[in-house]
């Protein structure tokens, strides 16, 4: 891999580490809010009892713990750069008694299995964050059986996150943050439509398909949303800490204030959209 990738991919692995704590904290809004996306890649997956699945950015766990549930006398191989999150997963799988779930942090990049290994694959939120795009579907491509099953789930356009924008455009406003490099990782990198679709393509897989799949952030509070956004969402996280207390004051205010606009009887229920894109081998 390129050193410009790697150090990105190490960039990566170091924050999603640091933020491992507030996911775990916060895992049951987060699940719930993500559950749709994961539900359809499921639907899509069609997982079978004796099926062996990647879940690739596995996170804290889901969809492959439900997936593991599913498999019965198969096999849940969940994937991650970050040792963190992949602990969280698999503390997970112990309190629910999964057995067939195993953990392994990798690269999607530098898959460590050989050809033709699995029957299904899932990636929740993923894409958007790998170094290279291409060449991860390429990997994920090869490490499936000819018939196997790939479905992702990214954020569709910012006009239709509002949970993301609320605390990012209170951000962008009071501060001079430097625009990231096109194409660099980020929430809504995958957001146009058929990019992904063509990566799948791409990557020799057919029946390639596309659909909008929305989703509501259940926070309770304004103040909830924004402890929430503050412990878990890195873009959110890493822009306040090169503010000082003062104007990071100032973008919690509006962004509540954008909050409770939006939800004016205080309970806040934000509707979000995701593109699940599935493809065969």
């Amino acid at each position: 891999m390129e050193a410009q990738l790697e150090e990105i991919l190490e960039q990566q692995r170091e924050s999603w580490n640091k933020f491992s704590p507030g996911w775990k904290k916060w895992d049951g809004l987060l699940m719930d809010f993500m559950k749709p996306m994961g539900d359809e890649i499921i639907r899509l997956l069609k997982p079978q009892p004796n099926d062996v699945v990647l879940d690739v950015a596995s996170g804290t766990g889901e969809p492959g713990l439900t997936i593991a549930t599913m498999v019965k006398n198969g096999q849940v191989i969940s994937i991650d750069i970050a040792e963190g999150m992949l602990a969280v997963a698999k503390e997970h799988a112990a309190q629910r008694g999964i057995r067939n779930f195993e953990t392994r942090q990798a690269d999607v990049c530098e898959l460590p299995f050989a050809d033709n290994t699995f029957d299904a694959i899932s990636c929740r939120f993923g894409f958007m964050f790998f170094p290279d795009m291409q060449l991860a579907a390429n990997e994920m491509a090869r490490v499936l059986k000819p018939g196997g099953r790939l479905a992702t789930a990214v954020w569709n356009v910012p006009e239709k996150n509002f949970w993301v924008t609320a605390a990012m455009g209170s951000i962008n406003k009071n501060m001079q943050l430097p625009p990231p490099p096109p194409g660099a990782p980020g929430m809504f990198r995958c957001a146009k439509r058929g990019s992904i679709a063509e990566l799948f393509r791409q990557a020799g897989l057919k029946n390639v398909s596309e659909a909008e799949v929305g989703g509501q952030l259940n926070s309770g509070t304004a103040d909830n949303y924004w402890a929430m956004m503050t412990e878990v969402a890195a873009p959110v996280i890493a822009a306040l800490n090169k503010a000082d207390a003062g104007t990071q004051a100032k973008i919690k205010q509006e962004a509540l204030e954008l909050i409770n606009q939006k939800c004016p009887d205080g309970n806040v229920l934000i509707e979000s959209s995701a593109l699940v894109i599935y493809g065969e081998k």
